[in-house]
């Protein structure tokens, strides 16, 4: 870095700033595999020079594929659904209370991870499971807004 500033006579931070924000636009426009006109259309309000913006399309496009399959290597490996189990457990009476109402969800989720099984077992009260159902609900809805279609598009 003390090389570059000495030759572009330009500070370090100023370099540094610079390269991280390339690498930022060519791994978030990689990770959404946009194209040449959406690319163009992210450069264009830079205020960059049509033959910067031509080089650094060029160099997107070249790389692209490459940054893209980094990227998936660099991903964690999370772990995938395979079956559930479950099971609700009802407590009437104890030795203080004789009349009472405990309700348990016992749930047993089998997940797959690098060709391996593991299962997690989950306990939970009924109002908390339908909290957790309508949560879930709601995150599907919101799937279908045009907003997450178009992220969703992207990604693929």
């Amino acid at each position: 870095c003390a090389f570059l500033k000495g030759k572009l006579n330009v500070a370090v931070d100023t370099i540094q700033h610079g390269v991280e924000g390339l690498m930022y636009l060519l791994t978030e426009s990689s990770k959404l595999m946009i194209s040449e006109l959406d690319f163009q259309d992210s450069i264009h309000v830079l205020g960059f020079s049509d033959e910067l913006n031509k080089l650094l399309l060029q160099l997107y496009l070249d790389n692209r594929r490459e940054i893209r399959s980094i990227l998936g290597e660099l991903a964690p490996k999370l772990p995938s659904y395979h079956s559930l189990e479950w099971r609700l457990d009802v407590q009437l009476a104890s030795r203080s209370l004789r009349q009472q109402i405990k309700p348990a969800v016992t749930l047993k989720l089998h997940l797959n991870q690098n060709e391996d099984q593991t299962a997690r077992v989950l306990q939970t009260d009924p109002s908390t499971l339908l909290h957790l159902i309508q949560q879930l609900e709601q995150a599907l809805g919101e799937m279908k807004t045009n907003h997450c279609r178009r992220i969703v598009r992207n990604m693929k």
